[in-house]
């Protein structure tokens, strides 16, 4: 989808929301209903979150994990921690990066598969869901240290030497940044229509955008992107609703679970949320580009890159990552039926793609290339006599769906 059509849906899915709930405003100016302009509180998160994790059938603990240095929380799940093979054989776990304006709820439709074979960690990122929501520093590349700073400080405090590490869109931008810092941590990083990879291509290579699009782009642009939800007040949990349908048919039928859980996550005081807009410029874009990057995670780590083929982010993306660490294995998977969202559009491949790598991790080997049933030991380099994938640079990298 592109830039204008993106837009145009996010702007359209405000108005409709807004003139469906008119009526509940009307109402709610009544003077018995002004209890609170932004209904929620971190107690209501707890509660939604706990709603959205009665699927999950394993031993699930929960904690705050307070990092020592910084100071702050950061609010983490473990599911069968306490797994043991049956033979005794070694056993990675997991960890699992959510995206922008999300929480860790949002794995639900995973770690029952995923807690199968191996221990599982989830957590709220520095500044979303639970965990502490700190200032933090308007600099770019201060404020992606400040995240990756984070996740060290926690990975030591929860004593994980080193794990198969799994990154939605910003925090799959945050998993490569860790992973280039520490790549002696990370077993195998998988990246899941990761956000911030592609480059702003120049004014004259962009796509022309409508002037009324300019304009709301203008306007919109001192605010953080997920400022409308708390303007919105007591129609908040709605515009979620409104904007992102679909996720009820993903997560439950009963319910407004996820919307709930949505809207609180991110109906709080903004801090991730306004580092991830100093972190980007134009519409979406990286300041810091992963792309110019990606050769410097280890040549010993691989990476798989998992795009949902009904995704605005360009898998063609991770065709130019596997060009550009041609001594090393990069696997591109693209998953038919999926969106952004993979892991909740798509959770059966989705799972079953974890769980190979899983399985390959354990045993010390990798496939001779993608979607080849063969495999070699580790260690063995991966030559290619490609040349460089047709990238299509005027496709800009959208900005993350709040999820």
């Amino acid at each position: 989808m592109m830039p204008c059509r993106f837009l145009a849906t996010v702007i359209r899915s405000y108005v409709d929301a807004l003139m469906h709930t008119l009526g509940l405003l009307l109402g709610w100016f009544a003077p018995s209903n002004w209890i609170s302009w932004k209904p929620t509180s971190m107690a209501q998160l707890a509660q939604a979150e706990n709603k959205l994790l009665q699927c999950v059938k394993h031993a699930i603990t929960g904690k705050f994990v307070l990092l020592p240095r910084s100071q702050q929380r950061i609010w983490t799940i473990a599911v069968n921690e306490d797994f043991v093979r049956t033979d005794k054989s070694p056993t990675t776990p997991i960890v699992l990066v959510h995206g922008f304006g999300g929480g860790l709820g949002l794995w639900a439709q995973n770690l029952n598969s995923l807690g199968k074979n191996a221990p599982v960690y989830a957590f709220d990122v520095l500044g979303f869901g639970h965990s502490a929501r700190p200032t933090f520093s308007k600099n770019a590349t201060m404020a992606e240290m400040q995240f990756v700073d984070s996740v060290e400080e926690w990975r030591k405090e929860m004593k994980l030497d080193s794990f198969i590490l799994v990154g939605h869109s910003f925090g799959g931008y945050i998993a490569s940044s860790f992973a280039i810092k520490h790549p002696e941590c990370v077993k195998h990083l998988v990246l899941v229509d990761p956000w911030g990879f592609p480059e702003q291509p120049p004014k004259h290579l962009r796509r022309q955008l409508p002037f009324w699009i300019k304009v709301s782009v203008a306007l919109m642009s001192p605010f953080n992107p997920l400022a409308p939800i708390r303007g919105a007040g007591p129609l908040g949990k709605s515009l979620v609703r409104n904007f992102r349908p679909d996720l009820k048919l993903r997560f439950s039928d009963d319910d407004d679970t996820i919307f709930d859980y949505i809207y609180h996550c991110n109906a709080q005081t903004p801090s991730g949320e306004t580092a991830f807009k100093n972190m980007t410029m134009g519409i979406g874009w990286a300041k810091r580009p992963m792309i110019h990057r990606v050769t410097d995670i280890a040549n010993h780590v691989p990476i798989t890159m998992v795009y949902g083929a009904k995704s605005w982010m360009d898998s063609n993306t991770g065709n130019l990552v596997k060009y550009l660490r041609n001594t090393s294995y990069v696997d591109v998977q693209v998953v038919k039926g999926a969106g952004h969202h993979v892991y909740a559009d798509q959770p059966g491949p989705f799972n079953s793609l974890v769980a190979q790598i899983c399985d390959m991790v354990d045993r010390g080997v990798l496939p001779v290339k993608s979607n080849s049933p063969k495999y070699k030991q580790r260690g063995a380099s991966r030559t290619t006599s490609e040349s460089a994938p047709d990238i299509d640079t005027t496709k800009p990298d959208k900005i993350p769906s709040p999820l």
